[in-house]
């Protein structure tokens, strides 16, 4: 983890902060600020903030369990506060929260959904894979006919794993 930040579970009152980040970021399909209050509730477990020196959110990971697939971690948005990037915070969110879903929730490999044209974040989930001695595959899972909105670009599912302790990590 950077210095000056520390990983912790979000808490309702944690939710209008991620919501504004997700709102910052410019990338990603922004929900409703009750759907983050209710995610910070809901789904804790399964999600990550990371703090800064006062406390305050500074980046987010969201996940859920996948109900068909229990031990499979799907990674909803990931996002990090524009004053706080180039610090590896993203991934450090993202090696943390699967490293504690692994020992806790039993989980061995995560997907997510990302556009071709979100470079960072094919970035950081291809590393990731790379951490972690994973295989990683990609297929459109939803192409663009299938938002009800024009422009949306195509998700693509990436699946990695199973999982192997991170490259450099002793037991």
């Amino acid at each position: 983890m950077p210095e000056g930040f520390k990983l912790d579970t979000p808490r309702v009152e944690d939710g209008a902060a991620i919501w504004r980040i997700a709102r910052d970021s410019r990338t990603l399909d922004l929900n409703s600020s009750y759907s983050y209050l209710l995610w910070c509730r809901d789904f804790a477990a399964t999600s990550v903030v990371a703090r800064d020196g006062e406390g305050e959110p500074a980046a987010f990971v969201t996940g859920y369990l996948r109900p068909e697939s229990p031990e499979t971690l799907f990674i909803w948005q990931v996002a990090v506060d524009e004053a706080h990037r180039g610090h590896g915070l993203a991934a450090a969110l993202l090696d943390g929260l699967v490293a504690r879903a692994a020992v806790e929730l039993g989980v061995c490999r995560i997907e997510t959904t990302i556009t071709e044209d979100n470079a960072a974040s094919n970035r950081l989930f291809t590393s990731f894979a790379e951490r972690h001695g994973a295989s990683l595959t990609r297929e459109v899972l939803l192409d663009a006919g299938h938002f009800p909105e024009q422009g949306h670009h195509a998700e693509v599912l990436h699946r990695i794993g199973p999982l192997g302790p991170p490259a450099g990590h002793r037991p």
